[in-house]
């Protein structure tokens, strides 16, 4: 019982911060119908210019808060200088450029400060003592939900919000009333950069260390909750986040982490054939 509620405890935690992840791939699919394969890399980037601050000034919280600014101004300069100018008739020519941008933030990682782990100490003790929860847990778990709050308020209580929404579903009704669409569309690739560098600083910590690719197993995984919840439903994407953190904690707990890669891929693939939308998608009105 105590393996099953410690087990269950964990997962929450991991599941939490694959959350964070997941929603700023929702915030990128919604605004621009864009999976940002490129997200993951640019959680990298932000957690290596909060290792420097960190280093520089020897302060981990200026360090971290460094990491969710640096991940909204590198949100600005992708959309800006690289996304805004990629042509949508194609749905592939996206992904292509997401792909490239991901070789390229990876090679310039890897030049300026090497392809050799480093250690990322988390904020907090991981260890739980005798607790179930421990203190990094709570960091976590606290961290992840004022973000979702904080989104969720402006979604449904501000007008950035609402243009936001607007925009994202009826992007020529939205011009016709003043909109502006791409403004709107620059925002949600800032919001998205910001929440994904965040998680970026809540999941370095759990695994190896701060690498040029340490956020690559992770992004499969945010990326199969975001699936799981639905790419369309950000509340979709917080339980989809929580519900495969359990799977991964039960399947790596009771039948070892060498199945976890698998039960992943089952997971994903069962969710696209059996329900492809999502497990929280709203189904689409039809058309006739």
């Amino acid at each position: 019982m105590e393996r099953l509620a410690f087990l269950t405890v964990d997962g929450l935690s991991r599941g939490a911060v694959y959350a964070a992840m997941a929603l700023a791939l929702v915030l990128i699919w919604r605004g621009a119908r864009i999976v940002n394969f490129a997200q993951g890399a640019m959680a990298v980037a932000a957690a290596y210019v909060a290792h420097s601050v960190t280093a520089a000034t020897g302060s981990f919280w200026l360090g971290f808060l460094a990491a969710p600014a640096a991940g909204l101004a590198l949100g600005w300069l992708v959309e800006r200088l690289v996304m805004r100018h990629v042509g949508h008739d194609r749905p592939l020519n996206a992904v292509i450029v997401a792909l490239g941008l991901v070789l390229l933030i990876t090679a310039v990682l890897g030049i300026v400060y090497g392809n050799e782990f480093r250690p990322a100490p988390p904020a907090f003790d991981r260890t739980a003592g005798f607790a179930l929860l421990s203190p990094y847990d709570i960091f976590v778990f606290g961290s992840v939900a004022a973000t979702v709050g904080a989104l969720a308020l402006l979604f449904t209580r501000s007008k950035a919000g609402l243009r936001l929404r607007a925009s994202a579903f009826a992007p020529e009704v939205s011009r016709l009333l003043g909109v502006n669409v791409g403004g709107m569309l620059l925002l949600g690739w800032v919001l998205a950069a910001g929440v994904g560098a965040l998680a970026g600083m809540l999941i370095i910590p759990t695994e190896f260390g701060l690498h040029p690719n340490a956020m690559d197993r992770s992004f499969v995984v945010a990326f199969t909750a975001a699936v799981v919840g639905g790419l369309d439903s950000p509340a979709g994407a917080v339980i989809g986040g929580l519900a495969v953190g359990l799977v991964l904690s039960f399947v790596g707990g009771y039948l070892g982490d060498q199945v976890t890669p698998l039960a992943i891929i089952v997971l994903l693939l069962a969710v696209l054939l059996i329900r492809p939308d999502g497990l929280f998608a709203k189904p689409a009105a039809r058309r006739i």
